[in-house]
């Protein structure tokens, strides 16, 4: 792929990535992009459920879909919820454009860097935010007395915090979010945006959606775009006491949803198993992945609990650069994080995909970190005959669903488990 493939301008537009339509319409509609930038779930939905969606395709495109209420009836059914305390909006961000407008009057605070519209959305309604800074120091972890000392110190009326955050993916268990809760029952309003709390496996029990039900103060976000792998159906939902949801609830337009989402919703009671797996999967690429990056000289990889993993790159190197090297050279697209708030462009965020997938990452980082020769992936990084979803095999050895670790990766082994030089690694490619 040739440097000038894609105009870097695309790239540097505003603060949000483009979208992966617009990248491939921007390299003439090429088919193999692979992206480290959107967080998906690659396991799900599964083929067989897209094929029912493309069956479906004409009834979803021709007709109403039914009102928010019925779905979110469904969906409350399936879930275990009461639909009385769930508000079902058109993707997460309309609800938290909704909570901004209707439930925070004056001042807002949550760390940083985490997701952009919680310090955007208020700031472009003239709110004050306060920021807490996330210390790379201690990993970006969240210490919850700090955070509720800067809120009083601030004088914040709402708190916000992503759980797992937002681009580094670090988790706060839940009875510390729950001792949060009781530290600020006085506020105005209590946010927990669980959007990626479904890839958590640090503990069995994670949500705070049953804290939220019964406080005065507390809403719980969550994005089902993110978990199901679906960002393109603008679907997520809030859960909160029935007066808040009410609140909320009252302010949407009665079709809010869209077909797509209706018949996903629909979906999902038959198709539980399969989302179970889903996670298990995507954990397993996580941990595979994450031992990975860390093997690679130089590189920070942080802990990381959803689908995606934050690294930073060495003293010298910039995630614009590398950015713009790996989506020209290798056809792989990531998310640097110069333009998040309490973030630098050192930092970059990578998601969870399959092996065969994180190999053409891996090799692409190699050549712009060290320099080596390997300008695209070879050929037998991806075996042939694996479909949608499954990682390669490529000594045929690997039990099913266990893949064996591919050729490719072994720079990333060390017979005692220290990283490779830079020389060790450019002979291992």
């Amino acid at each position: 792929m040739s440097t000038d493939s894609i105009d870097p301008s695309l790239l540097r537009k505003n603060a949000h990535s483009p979208s992966f339509l617009a990248l491939q319409r921007a390299s003439s509609g090429r088919q193999d992009l692979v992206d480290f930038c959107i967080p998906c779930n690659p396991y799900f939905p599964t083929p067989g459920m897209f094929s029912q969606l493309a069956g479906a395709m004409e009834q979803i495109l021709k007709y109403y879909p039914s009102d928010a209420g019925t779905i979110t009836a469904e969906l409350c059914s399936v879930l275990g919820h009461n639909p009385q305390t769930v508000v079902m909006g058109n993707g997460s961000t309309e609800l938290i454009t909704w909570i901004d407008h209707l439930l925070v009057r004056e001042s807002l605070a949550t760390p940083i860097p985490t997701f952009g519209r919680w310090t955007d959305q208020p700031m472009e309604t003239g709110k004050r935010v306060d920021m807490f800074q996330l210390q790379e120091m201690r990993g970006f972890e969240f210490d919850v007395d700090a955070f509720v000392h800067f809120v009083r110190t601030r004088g914040s009326r709402v708190a916000v915090v992503c759980n797992p955050n937002n681009p580094d993916g670090g988790y706060v268990p839940r009875r510390e979010i729950v001792r949060l809760l009781d530290l600020l029952i006085d506020l105005d309003l209590v946010v927990v945006d669980e959007s990626f709390l479904d890839f958590v496996d640090a503990e069995p029990h994670t949500s705070v959606a049953d804290e939220a039900r019964i406080r005065p103060n507390v809403v719980v976000l969550k994005s089902l775009g993110k978990n199901f792998g679906l960002h393109g159906i603008r679907f997520g939902y809030m859960v909160a006491n029935p007066a808040l949801a009410q609140t909320v609830r009252a302010a949407l337009p009665k079709w809010n949803l869209n077909s797509f989402a209706e018949v996903v919703v629909f979906l999902l009671r038959e198709h539980g198993a399969e989302y179970r797996e889903s996670l298990r999967l995507l954990s397993r690429d996580r941990m595979m992945m994450a031992q990975q990056l860390a093997a690679l000289p130089g590189l920070k990889v942080f802990p990381s609990q959803g689908n995606f993993i934050m690294i930073k790159l060495p003293d010298g190197r910039d995630g614009v650069a590398l950015r713009d090297h790996l989506i020209s050279h290798h056809g792989v697209f990531i998310r640097e994080c110069g333009n998040k708030l309490g973030s630098t462009s050192q930092f970059v965020r990578l998601v969870v995909r399959p092996q065969q997938d994180v190999q053409r990452l891996l090799i692409g980082l190699g050549s712009y970190l060290y320099g080596t020769a390997a300008e695209a992936p070879p050929d037998n990084v991806v075996s042939p005959g694996h479909g949608w979803g499954e990682p390669a095999r490529p000594g045929g050895t690997g039990a099913p669903g266990e893949p064996d670790i591919p050729a490719a990766s072994r720079f990333t082994e060390h017979a005692h488990g220290e990283p490779l030089s830079p020389e060790d690694f450019r002979a291992a490619i």
